[in-house]
């Protein structure tokens, strides 16, 4: 069920739909990320255009069950049973089984109370019916082991894969979507790395997301890596996957400034061009005389901003991939 709303009432209405029962909620505040975007601490960031297509209403979306005899409904949470509780700003506690009419008609109402005393804006209300599947796994019917660069293969942990010569598997689950392989950016990065790494490297991966960059490293030799991320989720999962993989990776939030080594001689940065061209300044100091930087993320409209930027930062370019709109270079310190 899809409701259009405002920001000052998406609050309430979250509760009065957790009261009601909804399996799950999720939110969309087109001034929340603007104001997450906008924030000069932030390292967020949103491609042109993608704040003013999202408009200025905030839309909630809830996802109840329906069953053979309809929607059961009520409160999942102990604190809603408590009458002296929240559950009573919105009146009592709808229960038992109800339509899907019956059920907007419920909400209708409520949205209607909260808005005596909150702006609902619109109100909008509207629904469809989604299959009810084993999410956790359906998707991986469709992920199987592939050849990311020469040396290397990509598998997923369920699917066992057995070598051949000369080849380096990197097992590597795709639920979180960090990073699969899959991408054309991942996929260019995979293979600079795979023509240019030695073992005695010192490597840092910067935006490591999944860690896949970090753990291609590892796999051909690399053992003094650090893989950083300002998303503590993604660095989880990066740890999750070096486990996987059984190699030893320094994996921990952090940026460029907080980097643990003065300098490294290979440096990789796959995020997209406007963060490569801040941070191009930080990665040449970082990189020791005649290292290597690979980057990409890098969207073919937007390749002149971080082209320009590691110019003027003192990189040379030395090589370059494309795969359809996207592209990866490498430079020498």
């Amino acid at each position: 069920m899809k409701i259009t709303t405002t920001e000052e009432a998406s609050d309430a209405i979250c509760e009065m739909l957790a009261q009601l029962g909804a399996d799950g909620i999720s939110v969309c505040d087109p001034l929340e990320i603007k104001r997450i975007i906008d924030d000069p601490d932030s390292l967020a960031y949103a491609d042109d255009g993608f704040i003013d297509s999202l408009g200025t209403d905030v839309v909630i979306c809830a996802y109840f069950a329906e069953f053979d005899d309809g929607i059961r409904l009520g409160s999942k949470q102990e604190e809603y049973i408590n009458p002296i509780g929240v559950g009573t700003i919105y009146g009592s506690i709808a229960t038992g089984t109800k339509t899907c009419e019956q059920t907007i008609d419920i909400v209708k109402e409520r949205l209607h109370d909260i808005g005596e005393f909150l702006p609902v804006g619109d109100g909008e209300i509207d629904f469809r019916y989604v299959k009810d599947e084993d999410w956790a796994n359906t998707w991986k019917k469709d992920y199987h082991a592939f050849r990311v660069s020469p040396r290397i293969i990509i598998a997923p942990s369920w699917e066992p894969y057995e070598a051949q010569e000369g080849e380096n598997v990197v097992l590597l689950d795709p639920g979180s979507a960090f990073g699969t392989g899959t991408h054309e950016t991942t996929a260019m990065c995979s293979q600079c790395i795979d023509e240019r790494i030695t073992p005695e490297d010192t490597v840092l991966d910067v935006g490591c997301g999944s860690g896949i960059l970090s753990i291609i490293c590892a796999k051909l030799g690399a053992t003094d890596i650090e893989a950083i991320d300002i998303d503590r989720l993604a660095v989880d999962v990066a740890i999750d996957n070096c486990m996987k993989n059984d190699v030893h990776i320094d994996c921990y939030p952090g940026e460029m400034k907080t980097a643990k080594k003065p300098q490294y001689s290979f440096i990789i940065a796959n995020i997209v061009a406007e963060i490569i061209a801040s941070i191009a300044p930080d990665v040449k100091k970082a990189l020791a005389p005649g290292g290597t930087f690979i980057t990409s993320g890098i969207i073919d409209h937007k390749k002149e901003i971080a082209l320009e930027a590691c110019a003027a930062a003192g990189f040379q370019l030395v090589d370059e991939k494309q795969m359809g709109d996207w592209h990866a270079y490498v430079f020498k310190g």
